[in-house]
């Protein structure tokens, strides 16, 4: 007989082992479709995760790095640090950068003003939990920020710190009838009246109030009206090629030494935070997610292939007359070896390829409570069924030798 022939012969019988004890079989396909539908549906919920941080990052600001005080001190890779010269970053050295940096990029100012603010409307008003910014006309663009409604701030709003006001979508929401124009309408924040001339496009709540329960007001209007001692200055910029962001962040370094009236010989007595910062945090803590998933399917793959190992030597047991008489018409030892291998292997890749399918259905499920996008995970699909070929090798082989060394005449007249 042909080796091609011979290899189809065995898959036939195979499968209709497979097919003869259905009950076992399903249940031992059951067992390691359970292993690789939690491989592949945490792995397949975790990418989908990952995509939706990283797309939400840089819709906030992506390539975007900010320049800010370190305080009076700061712990630096277990170290700490005293600042020295200017601890806060102040709105003339906020200024002078902005007109001294000639790096191709956007350069924003903005200052937090309050955390805690109720905003009013006629008789409707918010919780306290607003936060409101003072801001130029540029942070919109480095904010990561689109404005549904209105416009920007213009440049003799911002010269003359104007009550104007750009508010977030859940402001609106709350303090506006639902089908009212917000704009050029009057609203109360903090002992002052403003004037909406911007409304901005949601941006979910899923990190928080964000901008949609923020309102924003002119810089200088904030640092008149919202005034405290040592209000701290943030410089954000934005390179207007992502490519060039790590020579932007040594440019942006170097003149800000030179604001700051820094010698050579001087410790930067500033920080300079990138915006995908807290992304990679999110990230690394949810590669260790992956990797605890990763064990918990091996683990439970490996109990999965003691149990198809046992059920494999039952077998040899329950066909031993099967296999002398198989023996007895021809059939070498590494045929029968052949014939118990396939059938593990086959018994693994139905219950791999079920557990795969399995697990793209319930990974995708928890994508979307989660509202991230649904994936297809190529590489987790192909890594699975490999686990599953290698645990049908690895528990079927010894069965499967144990089943090719039988005497023929004996098991020929096995009971």
């Amino acid at each position: 007989m042909k080796y091609g022939a011979l290899i189809k012969e065995n898959l036939k019988i195979s499968f209709n082992a497979i097919r003869t004890n259905t009950l076992r079989s399903i249940l031992t396909i059951f067992i390691i479709a359970l292993g690789i539908m939690a491989l592949v549906g945490i792995l397949t919920a975790i990418d989908s995760i990952k995509g939706s941080i990283s797309s939400e990052f840089s819709s906030m600001g992506a390539n975007t790095f900010s320049i800010a005080s370190r305080g009076m001190r700061v712990n630096v890779a277990g170290k700490r640090y005293r600042t020295k010269n200017h601890p806060y970053v102040n709105m003339r050295q906020a200024k002078e950068f902005k007109e001294r940096f000639q790096f191709p990029a956007t350069v924003s100012i903005s200052v937090y003003a309050s955390g805690t603010s109720t905003i009013k409307q006629k008789s409707k008003k918010t919780n306290p939990n607003i936060s409101v910014y003072g801001i130029d006309e540029n942070y919109v663009a480095t904010g990561g920020l689109e404005i549904n409604a209105g416009r920007n701030f213009s440049a003799h709003e911002l010269e003359a710190g104007r009550a104007v006001a750009i508010i977030g979508n859940g402001i609106a929401t709350k303090i506006f009838e639902k089908n009212e124009d917000p704009l050029d309408k009057f609203i109360s924040v903090g002992g002052g009246k403003y004037r909406v001339i911007g409304v901005l496009k949601s941006k979910g709540g899923g990190f928080g109030g964000g901008p949609d329960l923020s309102v924003y007001l002119p810089y200088g209007n904030v640092a008149t009206y919202f005034s405290r001692p040592n209000m701290d200055y943030t410089v954000s910029i934005k390179p207007d090629d992502p490519k060039l962001l790590e020579y932007a962040v040594s440019e942006a370094e170097g003149t800000f030494r030179i604001v700051r009236g820094l010698k050579a010989t001087d410790e930067s007595d500033f920080n300079i935070e990138k915006s995908d910062s807290l992304a990679k945090i999110l990230l690394e803590n949810l590669e260790n997610v992956t990797w605890v998933a990763t064990i918990i399917g091996i683990i439970t793959l490996l109990g999965a292939a003691i149990g198809l190992m046992n059920i494999m030597l039952v077998a040899v047991a329950e066909r031993t007359r099967e296999i002398g008489t198989r023996k007895a018409i021809g059939a070498t030892s590494a045929t029968i070896k052949q014939q118990f291998l396939f059938e593990a292997i086959m018994i693994c890749q139905l219950g791999g390829i079920l557990g795969v399918v399995l697990g793209i259905l319930i990974g995708n499920i928890m994508s979307m409570l989660t509202e991230s996008p649904f994936i297809v995970p190529w590489n987790w699909m192909f890594i699975g069924l490999t686990l599953c070929f290698g645990v049908g090798l690895a528990s079927g082989y010894l069965p499967a030798v144990k089943a090719s060394r039988l005497d023929p005449i004996e098991a020929l007249r096995y009971e």
